[in-house]
């Protein structure tokens, strides 16, 4: 077989392998993601316009999160937060709007203490997708209704709801994610 031959061979065989390789390494990135990001990667995608895009901004997501000094939390700030929740949720029976209004402060602050910057809403979401892609929608939800509230406009039922979404997530904040805690 002469070289001309064989390299007419080997050169369309090396391509389609190299695209093959290409395309399963793009296929377990976007499971991986699908998977790290839970419903946020749908939500991302929407957003995006496209997968590409999407996966692109995930990754961008992921790297400015390995950014943050995300850290756990001692033993007693997080006694101390678990009491702070409890006083918030007992204060929504008498004044549901300013528990709802608290509640949200007292998630800021515990993202704050974790590591996570606060000043930026938009922000913020993406910074929690990264770790708590199944409960950002919490904070979303929760913080769409404290908004109405301090307008007045939401329903006892929908402050309720936005309890629940707020503790969604600071349960998860509080107990890292369901990772075993560093004592520090």
């Amino acid at each position: 077989m002469s070289t001309g031959t064989l390299l007419a061979i080997i050169i369309p065989v090396v391509v389609v392998v190299a695209a093959l390789a290409t395309l399963g390494w793009y296929t377990a990135r976007r499971r991986r993601l699908r998977e790290r990001f839970g419903p946020e990667y749908g939500r991302t995608v929407e957003d995006a316009g496209s997968r590409v895009a999407a996966d692109r901004e995930l990754s961008e997501r992921e790297k400015r999160h390995d950014a943050l000094d995300i850290r756990p939390l001692s033993p007693a700030v997080r006694d101390r937060y678990a009491g702070d929740w409890q006083k918030v949720q007992g204060e929504f029976v008498d004044r549901p709007e300013d528990a709802v209004h608290e509640a949200d402060l007292l998630v800021a602050s515990l993202m704050r203490e974790r590591g996570y910057p606060t000043d930026d809403l938009a922000q913020k979401l993406k910074d929690l997708s990264v770790e708590h892609g199944r409960t950002v929608e919490h904070y979303r939800a929760a913080h769409d209704v404290n908004e109405r509230s301090l307008q007045h406009t939401a329903t006892t039922e929908q402050l309720r709801g936005a309890m629940v979404h707020y503790r969604a997530l600071f349960d998860e904040l509080l107990s890292d994610g369901g990772r075993p805690q560093a004592h520090t």
